[in-house]
This record gives structure tokens, C-alpha cells and sequence, in this order.
């Protein structure tokens, strides 16, 4: 089991560079784990990507869809003191909070591509390529 940040979701969705890692990361762990937040995340990723001109609105409406269908499922809880305890003392958004938070709960890894994650947990986060090759 593992928690993993919208950003791995949307490598693991929208082909490109990333989405043989993130696929690769689904087939060593196939238990991922996400706070409901990964939903808001998500859209707002679709959003930026078709208003850039890298989807239509139907293709991110699919992506949309996609995206639920898989993961709405895995959707856990947030202590959402705790998440703001993690967002405080460590100077970070809420919202990255709450996969800490929740990677701290499960006692598991929070697998990531946000260097900013990266450097200040490195003892609860890993990267797509570092999971694959530990």
C-alpha cells in the first residue's frame, strides 16, 4: 500500500513522458491510497492542460472520468489536524499536508514527483523510479 500525489495520477492518465513510470509504479503496488482532495487536484490539472491547448474539453472530460472510475475507490480519510499540524511545522501547502498526513497514518510511503515533498520527507516520500527500483 501507498500514498500517492495527484501528480503520479496524472502521469499514470495523461500520456506522456512519465506515464510508463507511473503505470510501471501501479503494477510493483497496485493498493494506492489518495486523500479526497486528489479529486479537486485533478480537475484543476485538466483544467490547465485543455485551457493550454494539450486536451479538448471532451478529452479531459474522458480523462475526468477515467480518473474517478480508477481511483475514486481508494479515496482515505485525512486527519485534517494532523494535516494541519504536518503543514505548519513544516512550512508547506495544506494541501500537500494531507498526503503526508495520510502517508504518516497508514505508516507507509507517500510516492511523489514534488521535489519540495521529496526533500523535506524523505524518510515518508520516494519518487516513481526510486519505489520501482527499491
Amino acid at each position: 500500500m501507498i500514498v500517492v500525489d495527484v501528480n503520479v495520477v496524472a502521469y499514470f492518465l495523461i500520456e506522456g513522458e512519465k506515464t510508463a513510470s507511473a503505470r510501471e509504479l501501479l503494477r510493483r503496488d497496485s493498493d494506492w491510497r489518495l486523500p479526497g482532495l486528489w479529486r479537486h487536484e485533478y480537475l484543476n490539472v485538466l483544467a490547465t492542460f485543455a485551457r493550454e491547448g494539450g486536451a479538448t474539453i471532451a478529452e479531459a472530460r474522458t480523462l475526468w472520468r477515467r480518473g474517478v472510475d480508477q481511483f475514486g475507490s481508494r479515496e482515505q480519510s485525512v486527519d485534517m489536524e494532523s494535516a494541519l499540524i504536518v503543514a505548519t511545522e513544516n512550512r508547506i501547502s495544506a494541501y500537500d499536508a494531507q498526503y503526508i498526513a495520510l502517508a504518516q497514518k497508514l505508516q507507509t510511503v507517500c510516492v511523489t514527483e514534488d521535489q519540495r515533498l521529496l526533500k523535506t520527507f524523505p524518510a515518508l516520500t520516494r519518487t516513481m523510479q526510486a519505489f520501482g527500483t527499491a
